[in-house]
């Protein structure tokens, strides 16, 4: 047996000094602290093997924690966060974390916030940089958004970025955001070591759509679902008092559909669940047309939910790209509502089509209880990492653990449904709606 992943965790340097959370907390059993040694297994399939049970893989992660000593000296520190892309529920939250651990667990008392992400760091950026304090995030975690702003693009730039960083004296960067945004803060480690600096980059995953690999859950994505589902039984009800009524409702998800898939598996009134990984025929015996023509037939109304990135194959392309480098997609949901009609118009059928678009206000809602819990320990470890010394890494969980990721593993590829899954089959054992749409 042998591992396939390399887990390992980069480090500026040896730790070696006491940790001022025994000092200051009072911490100063073993149980308080973790140990570099200790590792969570990453697969928990087991398989026989000379007549036992044993482990598929070797494969650990390092255990995410406060460190009995530290790396940076808090008197030196100066820690900036940068929160990148769209926005999405729980980034004040992680703001709100950070800055508090940073400030009462290790007296860290310089923190700057970035403005509009990479983009504040570039050399003409307008945007002043922001002190950060406890009483400024206070209760910021009771709205949505982030007090920094967010903004898409400049991740690229990486030595201009780093030429900031050094000017600012910053030694810490936290960096908040999805795919490309740990690419960039990947890159930006990269240029730091190049340069020999000692600054430490610690990644904190979030991406609403929940589709980054080695990643058990998101942050948002809990909020997402939740919000999404009162959504859906506001269309089934428009859907069940009109004439052949049919309630359209388009969620996020780029190249995953676990916001659709779990949403329909949380309010049983989807009849269709549409997402990236099981494409779709629109015509045709076998096509959606016809099987909701079927569904219609025979219980008078439906409800349809579409991830974003869902029959991206069968809408004619935009050819854009937005400044993170993501192709711009065609709505899928105006698209959907507009080839239903012209087919129920062929067929001579009344139709009512309903359709709802909540992306927006689902994406600027303050956090769940769920995340909000999330957040606040995922700040609290990417901290606990950078003081350590530890860079190149992000924070998350896997296995109901929290543990340190190499950002390089993290990106390597995109977390996916698989469609040969018990889950999905549970989704269309829920939605009751064909296996494959393709003809």
């Amino acid at each position: 047996m042998s591992g396939k992943h390399d887990f390992s965790i980069n480090k500026l340097g040896e730790a070696k000094i006491l940790s001022p959370m025994i000092a200051n907390m009072g911490r100063d059993s073993f149980s308080d602290f973790i140990e570099d040694e200790d590792r969570v297994v990453f697969n928990l399939e087991t398989k026989v093997e000379d007549g036992r049970r044993v482990s598929v893989s070797e494969d650990t992660l390092e255990v995410a924690g406060a460190r009995r000593k530290i790396y940076f000296n808090p008197a030196h520190v100066h820690a900036a966060i940068a929160t990148c892309g769209g926005i999405c529920p729980g980034l004040n939250n992680v703001i709100r974390s950070v800055v508090r651990c940073l400030w009462y667990s290790y007296g860290v008392h310089r923190i700057s916030g970035i403005p509009y992400g990479y983009q504040g760091l570039l050399p003409e950026s307008r945007y002043p940089i922001i002190e950060l304090n406890p009483s400024l995030v206070d209760d910021i975690q009771e709205k949505g958004g982030t007090i920094l702003g967010s903004a898409r693009g400049g991740g690229d730039r990486t030595s201009e970025i780093v030429d900031t960083l050094e000017q600012l004296n910053i030694n810490i960067l936290f960096t908040v955001g999805g795919d490309g945004t740990l690419r960039g803060a990947y890159d930006i480690a990269q240029e730091v070591k190049k340069r020999g600096l000692k600054i430490a980059v610690v990644g904190i995953p979030k991406t609403i759509d929940n589709d980054l690999a080695f990643i058990q859950t998101s942050f948002g994505f809990d909020t997402a679902v939740s919000l999404a589902v009162p959504v859906i039984r506001g269309a089934h009800v428009e859907a069940k008092n009109a004439i052949n009524g049919v309630g359209l409702v388009k969620v996020m998800g780029r190249g995953s559909g676990f916001i659709a898939a779990h949403a329909s598996l949380a309010q049983s009134d989807v009849n269709f669940c549409l997402i990236p990984e099981n494409p779709f025929d629109l015509d045709g015996p076998n096509g959606l047309l016809s099987h909701l023509k079927r569904r219609l037939e025979d219980r008078d109304h439906a409800v349809i939910l579409v991830a974003e990135g869902a029959g991206q194959d069968i809408v004619p392309a935009t050819g854009l790209k937005d400044a993170s480098g993501n192709t711009r997609f065609t709505d899928i949901g105006v698209f959907l509502k507009e080839k239903i009609e012209e087919y129920f118009k062929k067929e001579g059928l009344e139709v009512n089509v309903k359709y709802i678009d909540p992306s927006y206000t689902i994406r600027s809602a303050p956090a769940d209880s769920y995340d909000s819990i999330y957040c606040a320990r995922l700040g609290a470890n990417a901290v606990h990492a950078a003081m350590a010394g530890k860079t190149e890494l992000l924070v998350s969980m896997i296995n109901n653990c929290f543990i340190h990721m190499p950002i390089k593993e993290a990106v390597s590829r995109r977390n996916r449904i698989n469609t040969e899954s018990a889950f999905w089959r549970d989704v269309l054992e829920n939605t009751r709606q064909p296996e494959s749409m393709k003809n």
